[in-house]
């Protein structure tokens, strides 16, 4: 029988690998900058670790309110947004279609699901021509080329397939000077996690165990947190030095356990991945017959509603970049030139054997005030010249991989290297090549409502940074200048926006006197959400208590948009129903001298709030 092979072939400006958060991030950011983008993902939805597969929620440098004002705002946050204002209550299913739907909408983007890279072809200088991928539900091989290549599998599978430089397990204590580094460089990692979900029926339910699952001891368990109770007797063995003991907080047995994780028994966590899955089945069922059968938990009445089957993982290689993050930038809060990123995590170290290291608590947390930013190096290859990466793939040590591989730390990072690569293309250069460009680029991601501590808005070409801002009415602390100040979110303290006199909301104004008649297009505002309210996605009933219902009512609502010469209006737009921090209001070029923002309703609050204004040619 003769072979029969479907073949064909794509050319693209930017090739995305993995769909995760960062993924998602990183092919928004360049497709939204006008290159040709492809987003190569290997599973049928979206979102990896945050996805309904594994479900994980979205943490990042706000700490679980521990640092609000450091939550990730950009396009991460706007997905998030569109969930909260559709989904209240925590639907998987919802947040699959949200991000689908954000992706396949999107200009100059084009989505591959259910491709699973298999390899790639490499050119000269040490440069990716293409990679080779199959998509199992079309029967169909592609090669897909590509001018830029983004890894974003979490376990840097394109840059192994490129022989791109990366390190896996922890450094020594004398490579960075790390002072929570083991003295001997190790093979340590941390593993691979299954959760599940659990729902009272309101009265007694029995539960028989499968004869593949484990039977675990209390003593086995006496370091994991599964009921309130025992959650309460295990935060009080946690060392004092660990200020804020996040993961140690009372649990619950209705959602969990991040803890029932398994590193593998091999050098390579990755190669064994199916066999750990295999183990982690039967330790999750394990430990579900442990909280029914194996003494008082609170779980009698809880039936369990949902398993994964597929583990989140956290740490596979880590790419080697022209700049390794490690701990000491962490810990110290630096701030570098070329800072595109940030986070704040709490550098949270997993044990090495992970669910059976018995005898020791499942991790070790290191707490840190303030947040620290994430270099441009950070985000593409060494050695190879077209290669970037995103994710907890990134060029970090183990120690600074412990904060850098939540999922809002890699989305942010994820919109950096998206923009940067559309930069690749306008400049026509490598990776590199736009640290040349690096002003700029920050000055985009600040454009595009992300945040880089230490950086402020500088546009010259935002018209409002010379304007003269008045307002209708303000609080105290609450000027209208605040708007043109170039920080769009609180900061140490100082809260950088306007709000109007108290219980004045509708019909209140802010005006911004050009400082000549100019050209005006698109008028930027940058909306308040109140971050001291998460709004994630989560199955955890702790976290969902935190938040409130419906869109954030401090967000405005109904508002016009009008642009004057003298007491002439010449143009006008009314946006309603806005659920969004960052809006653009765009106009057909119109000679003006002055901007009015009318608020027409908020969402819920009284007053109006405006973080910042920028206005365009």
């Amino acid at each position: 029988m003769s072979e029969k092979k479907k073949v064909k072939n794509a050319e693209y400006d930017v090739v995305v690998v993995g769909g995760g958060m960062s993924g998602i991030c990183v092919a928004l950011a360049a497709a939204r900058h006008g290159v040709r983008t492809a987003l190569v993902h290997d599973r049928h939805v979206l979102g990896g670790n945050g996805s309904s597969e594994i479900r994980m929620h979205i943490c990042g440098a706000s700490e679980n309110l521990a640092k609000p004002d450091l939550e990730e705002g950009g396009i991460l946050y706007e997905i998030m947004l569109d969930n909260k204002s559709r989904n209240d209550y925590y639907n998987f299913s919802i947040w699959d279609m949200i991000l689908f739907s954000t992706v396949k909408r999107q200009e100059n983007l084009t989505v591959y699901l259910n491709t699973a890279m298999e390899s790639c072809e490499m050119g000269e200088d040490s440069t990716i021509r293409s990679i080779d991928a199959y998509q199992l539900t079309t029967e169909t091989h592609w090669r897909i080329s590509g001018k830029v290549f983004i890894d974003c599998t979490g376990n840097a599978t394109l840059g192994y397939y490129a022989g791109a430089e990366f390190r896996t397990g922890c450094e020594g204590r004398d490579e960075f000077h790390e002072p929570d580094a083991p003295a001997e460089a190790n093979n340590d990692r941390m593993g691979n996690t299954l959760l599940f979900k659990a729902v009272d029926r309101g009265h007694p339910v029995k539960f028989t165990k499968p004869d593949f699952a484990r039977t675990f001891t209390e003593e086995e368990l006496k370091y994991r947190t599964h009921s309130a109770v025992h959650g309460a007797q295990i935060k009080g063995k946690v060392d004092k030095a660990y200020v804020r003991m996040t993961s140690f907080s009372t649990s619950s047995v209705d959602y969990g356990y991040w803890w029932i994780e398994l590193p593998g028994r091999t050098d390579d966590i990755i190669d064994e991945y199916e066999e750990i899955r295999d183990e982690l089945v039967s330790c999750i069922y394990g430990i579900w017959d442990h909280l029914k059968n194996g003494g008082d938990h609170g779980a009698e009445n809880y039936d369990l509603e949902w398993v994964g089957m597929l583990p989140g993982s956290r740490e596979g290689r880590r790419l080697v970049g022209d700049y390794i993050l490690n701990e000491n930038d962490v810990l110290s809060n630096r701030q570098f030139e070329d800072a595109v990123a940030y986070g704040g995590w709490p550098m949270d170290i997993h044990t090495a054997k992970g669910l059976y290291d018995f005898d020791e608590l499942p991790s070790k947390v290191i707490s840190f005030d303030g947040a620290y930013t994430i270099p441009y190096r950070s985000y593409y290859s060494k050695n190879i010249s077209n290669l970037m990466m995103a994710g907890r793939d990134i060029s970090a040590s183990k120690m600074a991989m412990g904060s850098t591989r939540v999922m809002g730390t890699c989305a942010i990072g994820g919109q950096a290297a998206g923009t940067a690569a559309a930069l690749c293309i306008k400049y026509d250069c490598n990776p590199r090549g736009v640290g040349e460009h690096i002003t700029e680029l920050q000055q985009l991601l600040l454009k595009d409502d992300a945040y880089i501590p230490g950086i402020r808005n500088e546009d010259p070409a935002d018209l409002a940074r010379g304007a003269k801002v008045t307002a209708t009415s303000a609080q105290e602390g609450f000027a209208p200048e605040n708007v043109i100040n170039g920080i769009s979110r609180d900061e140490d303290g100082h809260r950088n926006l306007w709000i109007s006199g108290e219980g004045r909301a509708g019909g209140e104004t802010l005006s911004l006197e050009l400082a000549e008649e100019q050209p005006v297009s698109e008028v930027h505002l940058t909306f308040d959400p109140n971050f001291h309210y998460p709004i994630k996605i989560t199955l955890s009933r702790k976290r969902q208590a935190q938040q409130r219902i419906g869109v954030p009512p401090e967000l405005v609502r109904d508002y016009t948009v009008a642009l004057w010469q003298g007491d002439k209006k010449v143009a006008e737009q009314t946006v309603t129903r806005n659920v969004q921090r960052k809006n653009i209001v765009t106009f057909p070029k119109t000679e003006c001298d002055r901007i009015t923002v009318t608020v027409n309703q908020t969402n819920g609050s009284n007053e109006a709030h405006i973080y910042e204004v920028r206005v365009y040619s």
